[in-house]
């Protein structure tokens, strides 16, 4: 059974807030100048901790463009980080990715990172008209290795309206391999 100075430690830190709103109260009434410095230096040290956070998210950019494909779990074991924490971020980036040249992919309840060196051959690929398999055959220096992966890019890149149309259906591109 924890030890009852645990526990009480526990609570305090799960209601934080309401422990400060009233300790806030208290000196408010007592000495309304105090409450306020209170308020402001408490307002203060909530926004530095913000600041961790956003070193992170640049750190964590930074670390994922030194890989072609890498996903949250090795992220999070390369970073020491939880693994909640990293997806959370990634999670972030992909809705920021419209723009960007890398992209985010959410497959199989993991999300996994692609360089922009990745996403533009796989482009050059799609553009050509080669089938998934051949697209799959192609990028394994990528370090893609399944077909659902190849799919999960596309659609990506579909939703995110970032591929443009082929310029060579696959039907031609398989004809003009046949009779060459």
């Amino acid at each position: 059974m924890p030890k009852k100075y645990i526990v009480l430690f526990k609570t305090i830190g799960r209601k934080w807030f309401l422990f400060l709103i009233i300790i806030i109260i208290i000196v408010a009434i007592i000495n309304p100048v105090a409450a306020i410095w209170m308020t402001g230096i408490t307002l203060v040290l909530f926004l530095l901790s913000y600041v961790p956070r956003i070193f992170f998210k640049n750190r964590l950019h930074k670390f994922m463009n030194k890989f072609f494909k890498i996903e949250d779990e090795l992220i999070a074991r390369k970073l020491k980080k939880s693994l909640k924490i990293i997806q959370e971020d990634m999670f972030d980036l992909s809705q920021k990715q419209d723009k960007k040249k890398w992209l985010i992919v959410f497959l199989n309840k993991q999300y996994i990172f692609y360089h922009q060196e990745t996403i533009q051959a796989f482009k050059d690929l799609y553009k050509k008209g080669y089938s998934e398999k051949e697209i799959l055959d192609n990028l394994t220096n990528y370090k893609i290795g399944i077909r659902a992966e190849v799919k999960a890019i596309k659609d990506t890149l579909i939703k995110l309206k970032r591929i443009s149309e082929r310029e060579i259906s696959v039907k031609e591109h398989y004809e003009k391999q046949r009779f060459n």
